[in-house]
């Protein structure tokens, strides 16, 4: 047993060295486009309670290392007991799967400026302060990347594995029901929307039901098309979809915003 988890941890370890640049690339810039789309209240108290611009960028990436790097770290551990683990590497015929279904999402993200932005003011408020370097790196490198660590190779992970040990205690790993990731998959794409609901209310200032009912859309319908992806070819091509969605729509925005 002491082999094996020193073993593991030399591979998570090892492995992480990779997500390492994203994690601190990612976030400097979600303190750079928290600064730059946060309500200024809340700005405000933030800057009195940290002191510059700095120190909220600094807060903001090594956040980002500690959290990636715990789930990373626990979630191998638990990826490899349910049998989930696949190599970390593209294939074509993957990729001739995922790729035309990740354009067609990154369209449906893009048409959120035209749907939502006609409909909620605050929507259509962001958009037109456009695409800003910050903004559009931290949606590759935090949203494709660490996002996926954190809600689908951990928590979607762990709840799998709760569910295991309650229902499916002596099932083989590779005969673990289906409906147990089905399930650890819906409960983390509810939790990965909630999750947007404190950056919603900094971005707009307010929830009303109709920014709730776009929060939970936007981000819960593309993590179940994520975590069947974690699920069926491997995390990187659920961080491949999440980073997609983001250039496509943004791509797109920057043209029109």
């Amino acid at each position: 047993m002491k082999e094996y988890v020193g073993l593991t941890l030399k591979k998570a370890l090892r492995a992480y060295l990779w997500i390492l640049p994203f994690a601190i690339i990612g976030g400097i810039t979600v303190g750079m486009y928290t600064y730059e789309h946060s309500a200024p209240d809340i700005i405000e108290a933030a800057l009195e309670q940290l002191g510059s611009r700095q120190a909220l960028f600094a807060t903001t990436m090594i956040q980002a290392l500690i959290y990636s790097l715990f789930a990373w770290v626990v979630g191998y551990f638990i990826v490899d007991r349910l049998g989930l683990m696949k190599s970390f590497r593209f294939e074509i015929p993957v990729l001739k799967k995922v790729c035309p279904v990740i354009i067609v999402l990154g369209l449906i993200f893009a048409s959120d400026y035209f749907v939502m932005g006609k409909l909620i003011p605050e929507v259509a408020a962001d958009y037109e302060k456009g695409i800003s370097p910050a903004y559009f790196i931290s949606s590759l490198t935090y949203g494709g990347v660490i996002e996926e660590i954190l809600l689908r190779w951990f928590f979607m992970g762990l709840i799998a594995w709760i569910l295991v040990m309650i229902f499916a205690r002596k099932t083989d790993k590779k005969e673990i029901p289906d409906w147990i990731f089905i399930v650890a998959n819906v409960i983390a794409a509810l939790v990965f929307s909630a999750g947007h609901l404190p950056a919603t209310q900094m971005f707009f200032g307010r929830i009303t039901g109709l920014i709730l009912f776009r929060c939970f859309l936007l981000n819960g319908m593309f993590a179940l098309f994520f975590g069947r992806w974690f699920r069926k070819y491997g995390i990187q091509y659920a961080m491949l979809g999440h980073f997609g969605i983001h250039l496509i729509s943004k791509v797109i925005l920057m043209s029109i915003v």
